[in-house]
């Protein structure tokens, strides 16, 4: 595998990042469906008109963006930390719905991510025939996670567990890989830790949330554990003291209210992305990359939700409370 050069990969992405929608996306929330869709046309995005005829093929655009950047990872990542990090969470995602649909007798078909860094038809392989060794000699941790599902679905058909076996095990891989990359663990810590606040917020119990934590985050468990006290204000004291206390407060609020923790969920989702927003003029090495790849991601997930909601009749202040940080 080839890695350029970062100050040759940054002179290719200044190119590219003049066709990012910026400004435009906001514009869009502004339109009724189809004349957002004739400017997303015009804009070029995803090929335009070539890949989409009419405002209920946004998908298609989507999916050509994606396939383009996904291009560009393979291409120009600084290092291997950066592609492992970029696309094998879609290996883990892909083997774990081939083990569940061959368990559960359906079809893995609808539930496949686009390839990562693997291909499906590999994993395919692997799955019926039940020998994940060559999958093992390429990802050990995605083997390992493999064989305990198959453990696990031979004896429960359920697989209520599935999930957490996976997530843990990527999670574990990516710390590997990363390496020397501070800002990819600074990324995997945070993402961790937020995912396990979530987790225990949800789980009802300790007993019930212990197994289900995350590896790599810095919030020890008995930290996590206060998030069980009926008492507020001691979760919030314990969590001032940490990067956290925003994150939980909006936890909280939704869930005093018996709402679905949506604004946690989109500050999680939008992590990423909002990281190196906030120090885009003070980024070296591979964060131009990475802080690239994000944007064009984002900007993706936001194109969708925009249709999503303006073929639902939504309205613009609703539509951009939705969007994700760009």
């Amino acid at each position: 595998m080839t890695y350029y050069d970062t100050t040759y990969t940054n002179g290719v992405i200044a190119v590219r990042e003049k066709t990012l929608l910026k400004e435009k996306l906001l514009r869009l929330c502004e339109m009724n469906a189809e004349d957002a869709f004739r400017t997303l046309l015009e804009s070029g995005f995803g090929g335009g008109a070539e890949n989409a005829a009419s405002v209920y093929e946004y998908e298609n655009l989507i999916a050509a963006e994606e396939r383009a950047l996904d291009r560009f990872i393979l291409e120009y990542a600084p290092s291997e930390s950066e592609q492992a990090y970029l696309l094998s969470p879609r290996d883990f995602h892909n083997a774990k719905a081939l083990l569940k649909a061959t368990y559960l007798g359906t079809s893995a078909e609808r539930l496949l991510a686009p390839e990562g860094r693997i291909k499906i038809a590999l994993l395919e392989s692997c799955v019926q025939s039940g020998d994940f060794t060559p999958l093992t000699a390429l990802n050990a941790y995605l083997g390992s996670a493999c064989e305990q599902t198959k453990t696990l679905l031979e004896t429960d058909a359920n697989g209520a567990k599935v999930g957490e076996i996976f997530e843990k095990a990527l999670y574990s891989y990516l710390w590997a890989t990363a390496k020397k990359s501070s800002v990819l663990k600074k990324l995997l810590i945070v993402k961790a830790d937020m995912t396990n606040v979530l987790t225990a917020l949800r789980a009802g119990s300790k007993e019930n949330a212990q197994d289900k934590y995350l590896p790599v985050g810095s919030l020890k468990e008995k930290e996590l554990d206060v998030l069980f006290s009926e008492d507020e204000k001691k979760i919030l004291s314990v969590f001032s003291k940490t990067p956290y206390r925003g994150f939980v407060e909006s936890c909280l609020a939704a869930k005093a209210k018996g709402l679905p923790m949506t604004q946690a969920e989109k500050t999680l989702g939008s992590y990423d992305a909002q990281f190196f927003a906030e120090r885009r003029f003070e980024l070296s090495r591979n964060e131009p990359f990475l802080y690239y790849v994000f944007r064009r991601r984002a900007e993706n997930a936001n194109v969708r939700i925009v249709f999503v909601c303006l073929l639902a009749g939504q309205n613009e202040h609703d539509i951009k409370q939705r969007l994700r940080a760009v």
